[in-house]
């Protein structure tokens, strides 16, 4: 018998009743097992609400309004602050946070690798990296710790540990949401994700966060492929896109070739996120408590004049509209998230012998652009490497506040597929005693 671990949208009010005992008692097992965990949130009255009694998790970037985030550095580098907003809109849903997960230093490092607080395990594989920076909150989610988890999204860092960890994420559009209360990185560039198993759970959750309602006005959807993205991927992806345009093919969807990926915009995105990040943080490049890789890191970024930075700043409005003018009657754009498969931990350390700084910079080749253009972007699992067993994900990626149709998509290819449900490998003994399944 194959078991899968449910999303919240398939449990029962019953489940429902003990889901955030049930999610702490997870996460201070499984959870700290992974190293995901920063700090463990002070249990909340419960409240009534469309999310009542779900459990979630943010990334301790988010001021949770009871203790001071890490930012993923050796000790809290700014006091507690008040309560973000983006938090409280859950909250007034009857959503209730469980945990602050582990994130890598000051969220700019796309591997998951932290030499303070140690890297946080991958589930399906603990010599595979997670992906970074939102590690811990992906790590939570693909485990069944808890069915959300909030991140950061700069440049990939929701979207990349969603394809290391199999699981469903949503890139929200530039300002969509209320960065009050988040750390800032590369303010041009950063924006609020969301995690879950499912796009069902995304579903519940993103009307209530971004205060919308549902656009149900198109109903025709069809793809644009980036062709000559697929030309720079490993086999294993390029057969793994393949598989997701065939099943979107069967469910009426079409997909048309588009060859031309804007690496003007790739270009302006690494720019504007070295110099952001070297100003938001500009009082660490000095700071011995912080990596000294990172440090030469924000260094690099201050070396950037404000002229230069102005100056990609300004493209940024024609370049998204070359993009989006170029897709044409497209819906949305469909890339993978990653050019390679997630790769072991020793290719993206960089105290290690099998370093390759290649590695470390394709883990964000395809993500980054969709911050600089400001767009949608949702990540889905569309199949498992047949070498690694470790899962692979699709993005997709829409016009401006277009994410509820990026949701109705993956609704669809979710439906027919059940890669989001699938229980991770490294973790899959410790959830089937713990369940009680029998093989």
């Amino acid at each position: 018998m194959i078991h899968r671990i449910p999303d919240w949208s398939s449990t029962t009010e019953a489940q429902r009743q003990t889901a955030a005992a049930d999610s702490r008692r997870r996460i201070e097992t499984c959870g700290r097992k992974l190293n995901a965990v920063a700090t463990m949130v002070p249990e909340a009255l419960p409240r009534s609400g469309p999310l009542s009694g779900m459990p979630y998790a943010a990334k301790d970037m988010i001021a949770t309004g009871c203790h001071p985030g890490s930012w993923g550095c050796a000790s809290s580098p700014a006091p507690a602050t008040a309560r973000a907003p983006i938090l409280e809109r859950l909250d007034a849903a009857g959503a209730r946070l469980i945990a602050s997960t582990e994130m890598t230093e000051l969220a700019y490092e796309p591997s998951g690798y932290n030499v303070h607080r140690g890297r946080v395990l991958n589930p399906w594989n603990f010599d595979r990296i997670t992906g970074g920076s939102s590690s811990g909150s992906a790590a939570l989610v693909a485990s069944g710790c808890c069915p959300i988890a909030l991140g950061s999204d700069s440049g990939g860092s929701v979207r990349i540990p969603a394809h290391c960890c199999g699981i469903t994420a949503l890139k929200t559009t530039s300002n969509a949401l209320p960065l009050d209360g988040v750390m800032p990185l590369a303010p041009s560039l950063d924006t609020i994700g969301l995690m879950s198993r499912s796009a069902a759970d995304l579903a519940l959750v993103w009307p209530i966060l971004s205060q919308t309602k549902p656009d149900t006005s198109r109903t025709r959807r069809r793809l644009a492929l980036i062709d000559d993205a697929i030309s720079e991927c490993q086999p294993q992806i390029a057969r793994a896109c393949k598989t997701a345009i065939a099943i979107f093919e069967s469910l009426g969807i079409g997909v048309s070739s588009h060859t031309s990926f804007p690496d003007a915009a790739d270009r302006e995105a690494l720019l504007v996120l070295q110099a952001e990040a070297a100003r938001s943080h500009h009082e660490r490049a000095n700071d011995d408590r912080i990596d000294p890789i990172l440090r030469k890191r924000l260094g690099k970024g201050l070396n950037i004049t404000d002229a230069e930075l102005s100056a990609s700043l300004d493209k940024r409005t024609t370049l998204q509209h070359l993009f989006i003018d170029s897709i044409k009657d497209a819906d949305a754009v469909l890339i993978p998230v990653m050019p390679v498969s997630t790769p072991g931990i020793a290719e993206t350390d960089p105290t290690s012998s099998e370093f390759r700084p290649s590695t470390l910079y394709a883990l964000s080749r395809f993500t980054r652009f969709v911050n600089y253009l400001g767009l949608p972007a949702l990540v889905l699992p569309v199949d498992e490497d047949q070498e690694t067993g470790m899962p692979i994900g699709m993005q997709l990626i829409g016009r401006p506040n277009d994410e509820a149709l990026l949701i109705d998509l993956a609704l669809r290819f979710q439906a027919v597929t059940d890669w989001h449900g699938r229980v991770p490998h490294a973790i899959a003994a410790e959830i089937a005693a713990e369940k009680g399944w029998v093989a």
